[in-house]
Parts: C-alpha cells; sequence; structure tokens
C-alpha cells in the first residue's frame, strides 16, 4: 500500500512539472505541492508512522 502511495506521488510530480506542454501554464505551483506531500510521506514513513 505504502509503496503505491509513492509510485502516485512521484507520477503525479512528474505529470505536475511545467516543462510538459499540458502543464506550462499551471507555474509551478502544483509541483510544489506534490513536492511537499511526497516530503511528508517520506518523514512519516521514515518515522514509522505508516
Amino acid at each position: 500500500m505504502i509503496t503505491l502511495l509513492l509510485i502516485i506521488l512521484i507520477l503525479i510530480l512528474i505529470g505536475a512539472v511545467p516543462a510538459w506542454p499540458h502543464s506550462r501554464s499551471w507555474g509551478y505551483g502544483p509541483s510544489g505541492i506534490v513536492g511537499i506531500l511526497l516530503i511528508v510521506v517520506l518523514v512519516l514513513l521514515l518515522m514509522g508512522r505508516i
């Protein structure tokens, strides 16, 4: 379950990078938010909370 969650978050992060044509006008907001979510999940994983 955790591995699946991490894979999904990484794919969303890659898809939200402003280099892709579909997300070029979004700016850095979506990738920043998903990056923060990824960091939070990794910290919780390392602390043993998940």
